[in-house]
């Protein structure tokens, strides 16, 4: 069309892009969902920190600053026993303020190097700590409560002590304002004016009184940093009170002199010449005196360690506490010490005697509540718990847990036979353990005693270091730690060594675990919850107590049988004068190393009960050997121990019929057959090479009844012909070594009741008997597990340890016998 008509020309444009070629795959899109989701987070996230903003503004602006919480008007604690009558009242608040600048700068450096080193500088909280504690918490690393010396000072001023996410929430932004509105020193002031040292002192000037009887401002660098420690767990690091704790607060006070002189507070030169300052001993009010002060620290450790109520909480007051204590039976426990114990002390004479401590503690075994503890002379005389230490070896008290292993788990020897209490074991003194894969262990018999071949009955009754020392390879050390902790002893008890050891009792338990353990094997190996409280209240409102179902934790027939054993112990061992508490008893007696502590541990179907002697210097602490104590050469289980379980014993089930023991025993357990065929005494025949074992049919026991230890019963012959038990009558001066265990020897553990002391003169040797006995009024006995020992003019002994046929002795006629002892 030409230009002159008016018309344009339609001219086709030329596409800007490159058509895509149809037989060309189209590539793939591009994913757009990744790109949505992550505008959605940080959506999310924005809005979540919005809302946090939001949230810490509201808390700021809701949460006012409150008044000072009870803990400045505290009620006192009521202690009751188990029918209601009361114990002691505890819990007064010991406070006394004072202004920062009465307490030297290196104490206030002291606590911050404890608590918080950037205190100056740092603000009132400090998120990231709280996230890492809160962290540490979940994952298993211990409770921490990141929180500064603000928040710390809040939670005592203002709030509580109790653990919600609602008081947290509070500290929180109570603290944020107080870091506004007060000073750092204001806020250091208050922290040290409310702060709980223990003691039931609370505020830095109250502790310096508690601790060393000085004011706050006389307080040195050393006794600052102390008390800074204190901080940390008031009560455990009271070394004065918990010294089975001191090298953990040594520990914690030498890491807060380091951190004085990290942060440039304390030159390298004063903190190598710091010594550590021993607080002086506590002085608790005389509403506190004789046993009272005791039974009230046991049941607050209680608490503390067992019910989750914190010593800062229980010593802010209010709590009625209803005790499982029986008042009668604290009465006998007091009456059985003073009369064969406290009454016989002479320190001005004896110096030995100012050392004597003793503890005491008697559990129901069916029911498990503890009825009575004794825990010293006087809590304000001493204040230790003998009751409830941790620090004296238990000895051969821990046996009873060895032979319950073996028979737990079907044990045998090193030749494969099964153990049982007639299973014959080589028992002379430094035999080498056989079978341990440890280092070389031969382990001293009491005063280096022989045996021969004796059975387990027998080395039970005499306490044979080396029989034990393998039965417990024999058993399994490992077995007989896990028996010994599932019985009642704590996991955590020093020395609880799985080695060869352990069966003579190295291991430092309290007198009330080791009575814990002892009646879990008098309720059959059935083990409930042991408990010191019945029933708490604060303000109307009742805690939780912890309980949990009895279990058998080992079998039925392995505690009865352990318990068939013990019972020989008491009736024809070294535990003979328990027999004075007129009843059925099983027992065990137990020396630690040195002769630092004497134990015995024992039962009745209705009551189990420890007693422990234990020497201590009253003026350093140290752990004191006995020797000399009470006018005898040596203290041992077998006597005073022995004496005050029976005497407690019988008063505090006095009116209770007598129950005899309903035992299961073990296959293979049974009692031997007596000598002779068809009952009758004296056979020598096939079946007689060992005598038999096992208690006599039980009786009463009055005062001519005949013990061990107590010699002049018809035809008994007196075991102190021995010619070491003439030795020992005339000892040479000082105090002499010994194995740390129980003795080898019924005059090494002490007479029965009304008998000589143990290093007594020999009495004349008694007429020969018509006819023989085992030394304990019984038929005749083998001396060496060899040939036949007959009583005194009776016919041959075989006075070698092979058993092969002696020459004949005329045990009347002062002729010495090589046989170690008779079983």
């Amino acid at each position: 069309m030409s230009p002159s008509s008016g018309t344009r020309e339609v001219r086709t444009a030329e596409p800007s892009w490159e058509p895509r070629d149809p037989t060309v795959p189209a590539p793939p899109s591009r994913p757009r969902r990744p790109r949505r989701i992550l505008r959605r987070l940080f959506g999310l996230v924005v809005l979540g920190v919005l809302l946090l903003l939001g949230g810490l503004v509201a808390g700021y602006l809701l949460v006012d600053i409150p008044a000072a919480n009870a803990t400045a008007v505290a009620q006192s604690n009521l202690f009751l026993y188990r029918d209601g009558t009361p114990i002691a009242r505890d819990g007064e608040i010991d406070r006394e303020n004072v202004s920062l600048r009465r307490v030297p700068v290196t104490v206030q450096h002291a606590v911050l190097a404890a608590e918080e080193r950037d205190f100056r500088g740092s603000p009132a909280v400090d998120p990231r700590a709280m996230i890492r504690a809160t962290w540490n918490t979940l994952t298993g690393k211990g409770r921490q409560s990141g929180s500064t010396i603000t928040q710390q000072y809040v939670k005592n001023y203002y709030l509580g002590q109790e653990q919600t996410l609602t008081r947290k929430a509070k500290e929180f932004f109570i603290a944020l304002k107080l870091g506004r509105e007060k000073t750092k020193d204001e806020i250091l002031e208050g922290y040290l004016n409310t702060s709980y040292f223990g003691r039931n002192a609370y505020g830095i000037q109250a502790a310096a009184r508690a601790y060393y009887g000085k004011d706050a401002h006389d307080l040195d660098t050393a006794e600052g940093a102390y008390l800074a420690s204190l901080l940390n767990a008031p009560n455990a690091y009271d070394v004065a009170v918990h010294p089975e704790n001191r090298e953990r607060a040594l520990a914690r006070w030498r890491y807060v002199l380091d951190g004085m002189v990290k942060e440039g507070w304390l030159s390298p030169a004063a903190r190598a010449a710091a010594v550590f300052p021993a607080p002086q001993p506590a002085r608790p009010s005389a509403g506190l005196s004789g046993q009272r002060g005791y039974l009230v620290q046991a049941v607050e450790q209680y608490l503390t360690e067992h019910a989750g109520i914190d010593d800062k909480t229980l010593a802010a007051g209010g709590f009625r506490i209803t005790t499982t204590l029986e008042p009668a039976k604290q009465d006998a426990f007091v009456k059985a010490v003073d009369e064969h114990v406290t009454s016989k002390l002479d320190p001005d004479r004896n110096p030995t005697d100012r050392h004597v401590r003793v503890g005491g503690a008697a559990i129901d075994p069916t029911s498990g509540k503890v009825v009575a503890l004794y825990g010293g002379v006087d809590y304000t005389r001493q204040f230790v718990n003998n009751a409830t230490r941790r620090d004296y070896q238990v000895g051969s008290t821990f046996k009873p847990f060895v032979l319950a292993t073996a028979f737990q788990h079907g044990a045998q020897t090193q030749q494969g036979e099964p153990i049982t209490p007639h299973t014959l074991y080589e028992g002379d003194n430094r035999r080498p353990v056989q079978g341990w894969s440890g280092p070389y262990y031969d382990p001293a018999n009491e005063d280096d005693a022989d045996y021969g071949e004796i059975t387990v009955r027998s080395a039970t009754d005499e306490s044979v270091n080396t029989v034990y020392a393998q039965m417990a390879v024999d058993a399994g050390p490992a077995r007989v730690r896990e028996t010994a902790v599932a019985l009642g002893l704590p996991a955590g008890t020093p020395d609880l060594t799985a080695t060869p050891s352990i069966a003579l009792g190295p291991a430092t338990a309290s007198v009330l675990d080791l009575a814990q353990a002892y009646a879990t094997l008098a309720n059959h190996g059935r083990r409930g919850t042991y408990s010191l409280v019945e029933k708490v209240t604060r303000d109307g409102e009742e805690f939780t107590l912890p309980a949990e179902e009895p279990r058998q934790v080992i079998g039925r027939e392995a505690a009865d049988t352990t318990t068939s054993v013990l019972r020989s112990v008491v009736e024809g061992g070294t535990g003979t004068a328990a027999l004075a508490a007129g009843r059925p008893a099983a027992g065990k007696t137990g020396t630690a190393e040195d002769d630092k502590a004497a134990w015995f541990a024992g039962y009745t179907p209705e009551l189990a009960t420890v007693v422990a002697m234990m020497g201590q210097d009253p003026d350093t602490g140290r752990q004191m050997p006995l020797y000399g104590a009470l006018g005898q050469p040596r203290i041992n289980g077998a006597g005073a121990p022995a004496e005050i379980w029976a005497r407690f014993t019988r008063e505090a089930l006095a009116g209770v019929p007598p129950k005899d023991f309903d035992l299961r025993l073990m296959p293979g357990a049974e009692e031997e057959p007596p000598f002779g065929e068809a009952g009758t005494e004296g056979y020598e025949g096939p079946g007689a090479a060992r005598p038999p074992h096992g208690p006599k049919p039980w009786a009463p026991w009055t005062p001519r009844s005949t013990v061990r230890g107590e010699p002049g019963g018809p035809g008994e012959p007196d075991p102190r012909a021995d010619p070491r038990r003439q030795a020992e009558a005339h000892p040479a001066p000082g105090p002499q070594a010994r194995a740390p265990e129980t003795a080898g020897h019924p005059w090494a553990e002490g007479p029965g009741p009304g008998g000589p002391g143990p290093d007594a003169a020999a009495p004349p040797i008694p007429a020969p008997a018509p006819a023989p006995v085992d030394g304990l009024g019984g038929g005749p006995i083998d001396g060496t597990g060899g040939g036949q020992l007959a009583g005194p003019g009776a016919g041959p002994i075989d006075g070698t340890s092979d058993g092969t046929a002696g020459a004949p002795i005329d045990g009347t006629a002062g002729a010495p016998v090589s046989a170690p002892r008779s079983p």
